[in-house]
């Protein structure tokens, strides 16, 4: 079985200013996550299953899933406030859903199968797309055995200013053993730095992985995914902007032994779209990789 590649596409993208996921950024309105799903297809996936809210399910249905209607399998799941397990309730004051990991869970019963997780407004490159859907395809049948695409810090770094990433500590066998977040890494004087706890500047060597919310999981993490959104609840329910990420639920299953994730290098260069003017290098760099060749000008 071919495995399936689930898309975050719920978030408003309020820094942007706008549904950012349903941008046209290619030269035939082609958005971020058309790209996405070319570089899947092409890399050995079988299905699309995307999380969004359900106030834009008629334009995305419109202007994305449109596209694929002949080319994959897709599915559609929605991320809403209210879904949260019985004997909890909602603070009255919270306003926006519960996190990634809270995303993830609404598609439990959908997925059956090895999956990737992804970003609806990262560019990943395809190269990350194939290591994923080898190592998916490699653990079929298996359980607890997961995987994140490294990307090499040098290669996820912004023109507009310093960036915040995940600095991927592994032990000798390739498997993380950690997440360390680290604040405004930057390029300066032909070297990498972040600012450490004193704010005096640390220097990364340009192969370090980085986590960009690219992940690959067997469909157990989901039940694994319901008891930790439970144990959040209990601990942080009445706080109306508390919220569960998926890179805190692998790292506690991690620290408790109960899986593995390896971490995949990979050479793709992200880039994405967090600010309006950020948009304009993007297209700029959509347009490069077609003069080259990578894709084609019209896409599906």
């Amino acid at each position: 079985m071919k495995p399936t590649l689930f898309i975050l596409a719920a978030g408003m993208g309020s820094r942007y200013g706008g549904l950012k996921q349903l941008d046209g950024l290619g030269p035939n309105g082609e958005t971020i996550m058309d790209y996405s799903v070319f570089d899947a297809l092409r890399a050995g996936f079988g299905r699309i299953v995307f999380v969004i809210r359900k106030d834009f399910e008629e334009d995305f249905r419109k202007v994305v899933l449109s596209k694929y209607a002949d080319k994959v399998p897709c599915d559609v799941c929605f991320q809403s406030i209210d879904k949260v397990p019985s004997g909890f309730s909602i603070p009255a004051e919270r306003t926006k859903p519960w996190g990634t990991n809270h995303a993830l869970l609404m598609a439990k019963g959908l997925i059956n199968e090895p999956f990737a997780v992804i970003n609806a407004d990262d560019f990943y490159g395809k190269e990350s797309f194939e290591v994923l859907a080898d190592f998916l395809c490699s653990v079929e049948g298996k359980k607890n055995e997961y995987c994140m695409a490294g990307y090499r810090v040098g290669n996820t770094l912004s023109e507009n200013g310093s960036v915040n990433r995940g600095i991927c500590q592994t032990d000798s066998e390739g498997y993380l053993t950690d997440v360390v977040e680290r604040t405004n890494i930057e390029e300066v004087g032909g070297k990498i730095v972040f600012k450490d706890e004193a704010g005096n500047d640390v220097e990364l060597e340009p192969d370090v992985p980085v986590s960009m919310n690219m992940w690959g999981f067997t469909p157990e993490y989901f039940d694994y995914s319901e008891s930790a959104f439970a144990e959040f609840l209990r601990q942080h329910g009445t706080e109306p902007k508390a919220e569960i990420y998926i890179p805190t639920v692998v790292n506690d299953l991690i620290k408790r032994g109960v899986v593995r994730c390896r971490v995949l290098d990979t050479p793709a260069r992200w880039f994405g779209v967090t600010y309006a003017q950020d948009r304009p290098q993007v297209v700029m760099k959509l347009n490069e990789l077609i003069r080259k060749g990578v894709y084609p000008e019209k896409l599906f």
